[in-house]
């Protein structure tokens, strides 16, 4: 509701400032584009009052002339039919260059702009993206900042030029007649009325286009990522149909643009004949009313005046049309500036950038909260020494997860401080900060390319032989060597044609590579078989050597090693301890193995212990 009032701002000229921001090192060709479109408003009238010029001073007065008067005049009507294809030529090259400079304008502001946008993207904190449908900030990305190229290729700068040519059109008409003016316009009260009742009409259409748009974008994006549980809970009906929903408020959105197009293009055409009627009706009693030397005159100024009307049309036809467009350019600017407005972002005024960091980890009474006070860590405390391995348990939601994403500072902590190396997080530099610190997650992405591009996230500065070292130190060299292609095998878009476990120890591959002073293991092994388990286990063994590393597990079989484990509940820290001393104290984290080892098969259950 919010924006719908918003649209109805034709001009909000800080928005436009802003737009025309990204223009400013392209401002010669936005001089050359003002520039083009006076030289068009004052080259149009030229041709309809050189036609009035030649029928009155040569046709029309060479027919009873003699012969030499006649050749003259034919000469001189030759030499004026010149000037005329030549005002032609110069109006069709102008506009050629016009429509050619404010399109490429709109580009490469579009291209800027776009750029700028992405950047922002990347910055932005991932509460961000918790509650920002990912199809939105793709239609944000993408189609909003495409309607940005519309103000400078049918926007602003062809609506100056288009009310330039009707103020050059009306000066040369009032200036050769203003009374056939005044009765030629007589109808335009009511194009003015048809022109405002349809801006209106296609801005809320137009509104309601963007929106619809919006939510196919976001509706689409979410299911075609999640088709595989759409499918396996037998949805595809129940989905299909809400994508038929939101698709007719699409359609409908456009036939409503479509209806008011159909009757408002119909009206210029009836007003512009009622015009042309009116010039003719009074050019018929003009010539029955005055002598018959001033009515030679008369026929020439008609013949012009409905050239007149002609080029006066022409820019009133879609005037109205690229209002609608600029309108639209400024809604869809509104909405891209609230993105690059937005506050949320990874705040990164730190210098601090050691050339490597030992890897000391200390949380300092930590609380933090997605949203508002709602706390899912309360005062967390605990120290790791270079070189340690910590591992932190507890049920689903006990705040596992967001623990790692404060070390990352992918979020902002409200309360206490998180220290690397005795230097609070805040004033590293950001990526001097994470490319120390490497992460393999529970559901690992990867992107559509090779095995390489996804091992190296395409960073050309990493050798072809180093990332073969690092997979044989893995033990994933042969697989990868037994793919189609090898290194060169493209894994599909979220590595779908690989195995969960084979895509986890690619992502320990590319951790490896790194070689980061931290490493954090978030339920690496949860979702994979026992033989996987196994793979990944001796890659994890290799990986944490010699590493400060978090591991976070479900499987407590798989962090018995680790120098201290900390147990959470509900955001809180219930003990500390070794294995052997949580197990002896018989508390919290006994009952978890306990439950966890009860459930466990024979064979498993005997290997733990």
């Amino acid at each position: 509701m919010a924006e719908k009032g918003k649209g109805k701002k034709i001009f909000d000229f800080s928005l436009l400032r802003r737009v025309f921001h990204y223009a400013s090192p392209y401002r010669k060709r936005l001089y050359w584009s003002i520039a083009l479109s006076i030289l068009l408003a004052v080259v149009s009238p030229l041709r309809p009052f050189l036609i009035q010029f030649a029928v009155n001073n040569y046709i029309k007065k060479g027919l009873g002339a003699d012969q030499w008067v006649k050749q003259a005049m034919a000469s001189l009507l030759v030499w004026i039919t010149v000037l005329q294809i030549g005002l032609l030529l110069v109006e069709t090259v102008g506009r050629f260059y016009f429509s050619f400079i404010t399109a490429w304008l709109g580009q490469t502001v579009v291209k800027d702009l776009r750029v700028a946008v992405y950047q922002k993207i990347l910055g932005l904190n991932l509460s961000q993206y918790d509650k920002t449908p990912i199809g939105t900030l793709t239609t944000r990305t993408i189609n909003d900042i495409e309607s940005i190229n519309d103000i400078f290729s049918d926007g602003l700068i062809p609506i100056i030029a288009d009310l330039l040519s009707i103020i050059s059109v009306l000066f040369c008409m009032f200036y050769v007649d203003w009374r056939l003016t005044l009765i030629c316009l007589a109808p335009f009260p009511l194009l003015i009325v048809a022109t405002y009742i349809f801006k209106e009409s296609v801005n809320k259409s137009f509104i309601r286009v963007r929106n619809a748009v919006s939510a196919l974008n976001a509706f689409v994006q979410e299911h075609i990522t999640g088709m595989q549980m759409v499918q396996a809970f037998a949805a595809e009906q129940r989905e299909f149909t809400k994508f038929k929903k939101i698709n007719k408020e699409h359609r409908n959105a456009n036939i409503n643009a479509i209806f008011a197009y159909s009757i408002f293009f119909p009206f210029v055409e009836i007003i512009m004949a009622v015009s042309t009627g009116l010039l003719v009706w009074w050019g018929a009693r003009q010539v029955l009313q005055i002598p018959e030397a001033e009515a030679r005159e008369l026929t020439g100024k008609i013949i012009a005046f409905f050239l007149y009307l002609n080029l006066l049309f022409r820019p009133l036809r879609v005037i109205a049309d690229k209002f609608n467009v600029l309108q639209m350019g400024m809604v869809a600017s509104e909405r891209v500036f609230r993105v690059m407005d937005n506050q949320d972002f990874i705040h990164s005024q730190g210098n601090y950038a050691p050339e490597k960091i030992k890897g000391k980890l200390e949380f300092d009474h930590v609380s933090f909260a997605y949203i508002e006070d709602r706390y899912v860590l309360r005062d967390i405390s605990f120290t790791v020494q270079p070189g340690q391995t910590i591992a932190i348990v507890g049920h689903t939601g006990s705040g596992k997860t967001s623990i790692i994403s404060l070390l990352n500072r992918l979020y902002h902590i409200q309360q206490g401080a998180i220290r690397v190396d005795d230097v609070n997080v805040n004033d590293y530099r950001l990526d001097s900060l994470r490319k120390d610190i490497g992460v393999v997650l529970q559901d690992v992405f990867l992107f559509s390319g090779s095995v390489m591009d996804n091992i190296t996230l395409r960073n050309a500065d990493i050798p072809r032989d180093k990332v073969i070292e690092a997979a044989k130190l893995i033990g994933m060299h042969e697989f990868i060597m037994r793919l189609p292609g090898g290194y060169d095998y493209n894994v599909m878009e979220r590595g779908s044609t690989l195995s969960l476990g084979q895509r986890q120890l690619l992502s320990f591959i590319r951790a490896l590579l790194y070689d980061p002073s931290i490493l954090i293991l978030d339920e690496a092994t949860s979702s994979v078989d026992t033989e996987s388990e196994q793979l990944i286990q001796e890659a994890i063994d290799k990986l944490i050597a010699g590493r400060t590393s978090i591991v976070i597990a479900h499987r407590l079989s798989t962090i018995r090693k680790a120098s201290q484990i900390i147990v959470l509940d509900k955001g809180e820290i219930k003990e500390k301890g070794t294995h052997e001393e949580l197990l002896a104290r018989g508390s919290y984290y006994a009952r978890l193995y306990e439950m966890q080892f009860n459930k466990l098969p024979a064979p498993e259950a005997a290997r733990v212990s």
